[in-house]
């Protein structure tokens, strides 16, 4: 009986932690190892994380009846931290960029 609750929880755990994967994440982790060194020049000390994030959609702020898909990617330069978002348009299968943003992670 036990064995059969600790694989349940496990199902389970597996299960809420499975994220979608969006067409569009190689894409956004090929633009994410471009945008650090965009703002920070080449440096061996750039890392880009491996994961991409599914967000929220946002509305088009051209056409409320329109939303955007929004992919997370995390770098690191040295010490410092970087949140990296990429909008695309919902165009099936294709990868439309629209837009990108990127955010130091820090406490001031």
């Amino acid at each position: 009986m036990k064995k059969l609750a600790v694989l349940a929880l496990f199902l389970a755990c597996t299960w809420v932690n499975a994220a979608p994967v969006h067409h569009c994440a190689a894409h956004a982790q090929k633009l994410a190892e471009k945008l650090l060194p965009f703002h920070f020049g080449r440096d061996e000390r750039i890392a880009i994380d491996k994961s991409v994030k599914v967000m929220s959609p946002i509305r088009n702020p051209a056409n409320k009846a329109q939303s955007f898909d929004v992919l997370e990617v995390w770098g690191s330069v040295y010490k410092g931290q970087y949140k990296m978002h990429f909008i695309y348009a919902q165009l099936g299968g294709d990868c439309v960029l629209m837009g990108q943003e990127i955010l130091e992670h820090a406490s001031l």
